[in-house]
């Protein structure tokens, strides 16, 4: 049986957690928060205290955490379990530059490590449905090919190695558009209000068209329902629009809508809607 030690049981996490046990997988979890962890302890999973006590002897290290420093600081925690020979399977969204550091940590722990950002929030998590983006060893895959399936309608294998980071590059790109999609869906709304339309008679004008889309119509619906309950949060969308506008940076590549679509999300966390469903930048209007 495959074991997996999963750091992180967040909104994503948790998700992740429960299908891996449906799978009939062994599962470890650690949270910075325990009781976040609780349900899955709950459902069958080890709840370790210590992350190094969660990792060790585990043939799947799964981190899905908030940054890429958060995932270098659980990992250093970590480093008393770890073990050469050991699949690091990296969901957290990290972006390009930041991926360099934890290829550095994989290499001095001789782990195997994968790139494995996630496309899917909350309830893709939930019900195994997330699309996951790998670069990495193909030689890891009969190891770690349970844990995806678990997870994912989809793994996407992007490249033989990490090296250049390419599935957290397609991430980017995959999560540029998310972010546009939700931030046109807010400003769509509030401008229907602010000149005195029913913003439900735009959604209703677009409904089975070539401008429709599932997503248009589930965001705009919270924000009429005035429902914020977080699927993705604020925060998390506010940071993967900063690694979106740094990776553009870097590669010479002018982008005008992210950097908005960041300072809107930055506006409506100021505004005290961090915590809520990135369809909270609506706020920001």
């Amino acid at each position: 049986m495959t074991t997996v030690a999963l750091l992180g049981t967040g909104i994503m996490g948790a998700g992740m957690g429960h299908n891996i046990l449906a799978a009939g997988l062994d599962l470890r979890v650690w949270n910075r928060t325990a009781a976040k962890a609780q349900p899955l302890a709950d459902a069958g999973a080890a709840l370790h205290t210590d992350p190094a006590d969660a990792v060790r002897g585990a043939d799947v290290v799964v981190t899905m955490l908030g940054d890429a420093d958060d995932v270098t600081a659980v990992l250093e925690q970590a480093a008393g379990g770890l073990a050469p020979g050991q699949v690091w399977l990296q969901t957290t969204t990290v972006g390009v530059e930041p991926f360099d550091g934890l290829r550095a940590i994989a290499g001095r722990h001789g782990l195997t490590l994968l790139d494995a950002p996630v496309l899917g929030t909350r309830a893709p998590a939930e019900s195994g449905q997330l699309v996951v983006f790998v670069a990495g060893d193909p030689a890891a895959r009969p190891v770690v090919d349970p844990v995806l399936d678990a997870v994912g309608r989809q793994t996407v294998w992007v490249a033989e190695d990490n090296t250049t980071a390419q599935a957290s590059r397609l991430k980017l790109v995959a999560n540029s558009w998310v972010l546009a999609i939700t931030a046109a869906t807010g400003e769509s709304v509030a401008l229907a209000q602010g000149l005195g339309v029913d913003p439900q008679a735009f959604l209703d004008a677009v409904a089975g068209g070539p401008l429709d889309l599932p997503y248009l119509q589930n965001k705009a619906k919270a924000i009429l329902d005035d429902d914020f309950t977080p699927s993705f949060t604020v925060d998390n969308a506010a940071k993967d629009a900063g690694l979106i506008v740094a990776a553009a940076e870097a590669s010479g590549t002018r982008l005008d809508v992210a950097p908005a679509v960041r300072e809107r999300l930055r506006r409506a966390s100021e505004r005290g809607h961090g915590g809520d469903d990135m369809a909270a930048a609506y706020k920001a209007s």
